[in-house]
């Protein structure tokens, strides 16, 4: 999905540390020159005043080795999140009432409030279908790639964003929850208003105007009719989809069935995390492609190559670049840094997977790098994207299918380059030439 807010003009190329804004207005552009200076200068950097209150105080992290003992460690740096939780365990009928909260959030509070039913839900709700139960839908996928090639392989060019990198994950989730393939387009505009806030939020904390809120949730009302539509008909009738399933599961973390309530943060869920993740990689390994003299032939002569340079790719330019998710529960110090207990600590994924004391070359793609997963795109630890499965499988069967049925692909003249606001690598758009293989 694409966001594009032509009020913003770009920010220029930070040269020294007083430069560095990751959050201004066309700060993408040069996030990756603001990593250089953050890792020489301040690998953990201050934001004053921009914790939970204004009394305290937010620090980006951007070193693997910080980023990696947050994400691990559930109980020393709690997710965001579970402080409103806890806030309301003794009344949980108000996080239900509180007209500002979404269904994911809803579902959290009863589904998986702590690192024990975290774990639990992953492994009974959401491995079956999107983690490593994940190839079930093999074909599935491959008949979407498939068709998004035959509708621009007899033309000259085509915008990989628009006609193939976004549309794949939406047919792909349609799928897998069981919604008609007709109904892409409304889910692409639930899709947008559920990243509004990482899009056009304002600084780390990604808050958005009383008006975008208002607009923001307007739209997710009609999703979670949508939603509730399609449960209630899975109840009486059920199918082969995700929905169907989780109307009919006993779940046994909890020792009964889901509400309806609880499905619908679940699907919430699934959307959000399950449209841009794979949008991003796919373009950001196109243009990575593109830019390698040679990369794509190699693609086309070995297959076991793809997924070494799926996850290169993720590593390299990660589609998610940094998310404030989690809190010092008590005074620590990273890299020197005396951070507060109650802190709000930006984890900056996109940095960490290029330090270079924790990668060699990190600037390289290396098809042969060992423990070519470790990165941090799906981040780690009991919170890893229980998506990361379905992600990998579209990204790996995606590229194959492009090496079996294109001779070559390459720049169409006119490309920009820019990306969208927010805290996603989300290239705009991205036209392509290419000639098609004769014997695909």
């Amino acid at each position: 999905m694409q966001h594009v807010n032509h009020e913003l003009s770009p920010m220029a190329c930070p040269h020294a540390l007083a430069d560095v804004d990751l959050f201004a207005p066309g700060a993408a552009e040069h996030w990756y020159e603001a990593y250089a200076i953050l890792h020489a200068e301040a690998p953990v950097l201050r934001l004053p005043g921009e914790g939970l209150t204004p009394e305290r105080d937010a620090f980006i992290l951007s070193k693997y080795e910080d980023i990696a003992r947050v994400v691990r460690d559930w109980d020393r740096y709690p997710p965001t999140l579970s402080l409103l939780l806890e806030a309301r365990k003794a009344d949980p009928a108000s996080v239900r009432a509180m007209p500002d909260i979404d269904a994911m959030v809803k579902s959290i509070a009863t589904l998986r409030p702590n690192p024990e039913l975290w774990r639990a839900h992953r492994q009974q709700l959401t491995d079956p279908w999107v983690g490593p139960g994940a190839k079930r839908h093999e074909a599935m996928i491959t008949g979407h790639v498939d068709a998004l090639i035959d509708r621009w392989i007899a033309g000259e060019t085509f915008d990989f964003v628009a006609d193939f990198a976004r549309p794949l994950p939406q047919r792909t989730m349609a799928d897998v929850l069981g919604f008609p393939l007709e109904d892409v387009k409304d889910l692409e505009i639930w899709g947008n208003a559920q990243v509004m806030s990482y899009v056009h939020g304002c600084g780390h904390n990604n808050v958005l105007t009383p008006e975008q809120s208002a607009e923001k949730f307007r739209l997710l009302a009609g999703f979670s009719d949508y939603v509730r539509t399609h449960v209630r008909a899975r109840r009486a009738n059920p199918g082969e989809d995700m929905i169907s399933f989780l109307t009919q599961v006993h779940y046994e973390a909890l020792d009964r069935k889901l509400t309806d309530d609880e499905i619908d943060g679940i699907v919430y869920a699934m959307v959000i995390g399950g449209l841009e993740t794979t949008q991003y990689a796919l373009v950001e390994q196109a243009q990575l492609l593109i830019e390698r003299t040679g990369l794509f032939a190699k693609l086309k002569a070995d297959r076991a190559l793809i997924r070494p340079f799926t996850e290169e790719g993720m590593r390299l330019r990660s589609p998610t670049q940094g998310l404030s998710t989690r809190i010092t529960s008590q005074d620590e110090i990273f890299h020197g840094v005396h951070v507060p207990a109650g802190s709000t600590l930006h984890l900056r994924w996109g940095a960490a997977n290029i330090d270079p004391d924790e990668f060699d070359d990190p600037l390289d793609l290396k098809l042969d790098r060992s423990a070519v997963t470790r990165h941090l795109a799906f981040s780690a630890g009991p919170r890893v994207c229980p998506g990361s499965g379905l992600s990998r499988l579209e990204q790996t069967i995606a590229w194959n299918r492009l090496c079996d049925r294109l001779a070559s692909l390459d720049y169409a003249p006119g490309n920009t380059f820019l990306h969208q606001p927010g805290i996603m690598l989300g290239t705009l758009a991205l036209h392509c030439t290419f000639e098609p293989e004769t014997t695909a």
